[in-house]
């Protein structure tokens, strides 16, 4: 029987509504929806074929225990026991000693980091990380001190921005960070075409660049000094808008003095962007009717990321651009999440941690860390560990080191599809449903925090069941409470009504087993909210329009500070500015054979999870990754494309073949993370294609954090390249990228 449903993507914030085919309970298609209101019949390539990945036989579809180096099916009830007798014995030394890692697949579902946060709470733990450390804690720290919570994330209003400066991103491949937009490069040609200016600040004239717009070259971390010259330059020629300020901010006076020994002239060594350039960017943002600074992972996974994105918004709030049609605007959810976090303390924790005793941001702490919460001993290390939706073993900084690390613990359980890098070294893998096999509503942005260039609500079903053994997230860590003999929300009466959910359901629908009711869930969330049912909303398969974020409606409004104003001034931020002078200097000091070396994206492939699909490679030679090079830099080192380079930072070396990039600027070099899976038990095509895992060259501890956000530098990083000499030790290195 051949059916036709529809569903949303889940891989990115796009959320690109589909179509898809099924056959006998398998997709043998899934093409864009043209109807839908939001996506407008727009998906790209990873979308498109993501059931290719899902449908894979190194699919997890039953529990694995593993003895030695050998991997076991063993039956729910058994994992479920020995990893709940495991938790209990490390509990009673101490609750902190289990900690989990949240990955980025674990945001792109309602249910998943709910009932994840959920098990944790009940464990008592207040160890979380995630790999919001890695790519944008620096935008929660800046907003819970700006607005009052973490999650308040202004963002360009597309449809009438007049000029847009974009730093350090890339939507044409990478989409909008939290922003839900697809088809970028519509949008993009949709503003040149009505007159606006579009200008990309970048170390590499990006595939965005090429779309529309002007291209700025910027050397790699180095964003901080930019934003300080055109602020500076902003209040230099007296752009600011003064009563706005008045009324709505608090700190102008102290801002100002931050900025004011830093005009163009000063920071055009190290930015290398002429004074005049950005003299003409910030003439053109402070004319028009309706501007906005933005970015993305570029400059938060750099040294002072969280400094380069408060003056960001502090540029746009100044200048009378926040709030404003055609400036940047906060979205409205389905209700007033960021109300209701306040009130209720979510995501604003005051904890801290055991090593280096960084602040948590959103609830979690850094990355960085994590190696040392399990290697140095004493009162809460960590002994415990669950991993959900990521892989951390790949993406975290100086993976060697936490490879060491994960290695040493007493307890290692892995939620996910696959047979990854960490999962191959955990003790027990729990399988997972894919997105396609589950129920589900738009992430937490969108849905909670209405970040959407064209606001609409959606749901979908699951597409295909489960296969075999593989359960929901939700239903995994309730089951998972259960048997470590503590309260999922540290509660006992929601314990026991999804315990009563659960065999209710299993009653009713005997083939799904005891699983959680998710639709039922979700509909609860719904109705709660005033949104109606889930059911209801199914019947909207394009989309159902909804009041999206107006000018005006923010500041005065909803804004969340003590004050209800923006802070223009935090007191952390303000100090932090004084190591500047010092990073200045260094950054005037580089010269040699130094690069700076910067990540890539493909557009075929997301991050670490896609590679193990043939069709979502990368489209790198079908194979692996390589050392971007501009042929003048490459032939300056005595290297040619196709030869291998050995790549040195402070902490490994990665050997890599050269290809030549002329829209690389002089002085960068690129190479593309989410690479190097020789290692991963379960991944039949990705451990095949070769490649370098970038990561392996960021330092971590807590010397290398940012104590701002947690954040540690996985771009930018000074490195050596130089021709391809004798054995590179086999510990510093992740295999051969082959030309």
């Amino acid at each position: 029987m051949v059916e036709t449903r529809h569903t949303f993507c889940r891989i990115c914030e796009a959320s690109c509504s589909l179509v898809t085919t099924v056959e006998d309970g398998v997709i043998t298609e899934i093409k864009p929806n043209p109807a839908h209101i939001g996506t407008e019949g727009f998906a790209c390539i990873k979308g498109l074929n993501q059931h290719k990945l899902y449908d894979s036989p190194d699919r997890l579809r039953h529990p694995l225990k593993r003895v030695g180096r050998e991997w076991h099916a063993i039956p729910w009830e058994q994992a479920l026991q020995e990893i709940g007798e495991k938790v209990q014995e490390l509990r009673g030394e101490s609750p902190d000693s289990l900690a989990m890692y949240v990955g980025t697949a674990a945001g792109f579902s309602t249910l998943h980091p709910i009932f994840a946060q959920g098990f944790m709470q009940g464990i008592g733990s207040k160890n979380i990380f995630s790999s919001a450390t890695q790519d944008c804690a620096h935008r929660f720290a800046m907003a819970k001190e700006v607005y009052g919570f973490p999650l308040t994330q202004p963002f360009p209003d597309l449809a009438n921005t007049e000029c847009l400066i974009v730093v350090g991103t890339n939507p044409v491949v990478s989409k909008w960070t939290f922003l839900q937009v697809t088809n970028p490069v519509k949008r993009l040609k949709g503003i040149a075409r009505r007159g606006g200016k579009i200008f990309f600040v970048d170390p590499r004239r990006t595939e965005s660049a090429k779309t529309a717009g002007e291209h700025i070259f910027i050397r790699p971390n180095t964003d901080v000094f930019f934003y300080l010259s055109f602020l500076h330059e902003l209040l230099a020629i007296d752009a600011v808008d003064a009563e706005h300020v008045a009324k709505h901010m608090a700190g102008f006076e102290e801002l100002a003095g931050v900025v004011a020994n830093w005009p163009p002239e000063r920071t055009e060594e190290v930015t290398q962007i002429p004074a005049s350039t950005l003299r003409k960017m910030v003439a053109v943002y402070a004319a028009a009717n309706g501007a906005a600074l933005m970015s993305g992972t570029g400059i938060g996974m750099g040294t002072n990321g969280t400094l380069a994105v408060w003056l960001q918004e502090v540029i746009n709030a100044v200048s009378g651009n926040l709030d404003r049609k055609g400036g940047t605007l906060v979205g409205r959810g389905i209700f007033d999440f960021a109300a209701f976090g306040v009130k209720h303390g979510l995501l604003v924790s005051e904890k801290r941690s055991r090593i280096g005793n960084f602040p948590a941001v959103n609830d979690g702490f850094p990355g960085g860390i994590l190696a040392d919460e399990i290697l140095t001993e004493g009162t809460d290390q960590i002994k415990g560990m669950f991993v959900t939706g990521g892989n951390p073993l790949l993406t975290m900084a100086n993976s060697h080191r936490l490879r060491d690390a994960l290695s040493k613990l007493e307890l290692l359980v892995v939620t996910d599809i696959y047979l990854n890098e960490t999962a191959s070294l955990a003790h027990y893998a729990l399988p997972a449903t894919s997105p396609l096999q589950r129920p589900d509503l738009p992430f937490i942005f969108p849905l909670f925090l209405g970040m959407q260039s064209i606001p609409y609500i959606a749901a979908t079903r699951s597409v295909i069941p489960p296969e075999a053994e593989q359960r929901d997230e939700a239903t995994i860590y309730a089951d998972l409470a259960r048997a470590c003999g503590v309260n999922l929300f540290d509660s006992r009466f929601a314990q026991w009504v999804l315990g009563a959910l659960q065999k209710l359901n299993g009653m009713l629908r005997p083939s799904e087993g005891s699983l959680i009711p998710q639709e039922l869930i979700l509909s609860l969330l719904l109705r709660i909210t005033g949104n109606g049912s889930f059911k209801a909303l199914l019947a909207y398969p394009n989309g159902k329009e909804r009041k999206g974020a107006l000018p005006g409606d923010f500041l005065g409004v909803r804004m969340l500070t003590e004050d209800g104003r923006v802070q223009l001034a935090p007191q952390k931020f303000v100090q932090a500015t004084h190591k500047l002078e010092a990073d200045f200097s260094r950054e005037q000091e580089l010269g040699g054979n130094c690069f700076r070396l910067i990540t890539k994206r493909s557009h075929k492939s997301n991050n670490s999870w896609t590679q193990n699909a043939v069709e979502l490679t990368g489209g790198i030679d079908g194979s692996s990754n390589h050392l971007y090079m501009h042929p003048e830099d490459a032939a300056s080192v005595g290297l040619a494309e196709g030869e291998l380079a050995d790549v040195t930072s402070e902490v490994a070396t990665v050997r890599i073949a050269v290809r030549y990039l002329s829209d690389l600027m002089r002085g960068t070099v690129a190479m593309p993370h989410g690479w190097g899976h020789q290692e991963a038990a379960g991944l039949s095509v990705a451990s095949k294609l070769g490649g370098v895992n970038v990561n392996l060259l960021a330092a971590d501890g807590p010397d290398h954090v940012e104590a701002l956000s947690g954040m540690v530098q996985l771009t930018g990083i000074l490195v050596e390249v130089t021709p391809a000499s004798g054995p590179v030790d086999a510990g510093s290195w992740s295999g051969i990228a082959r030309a």
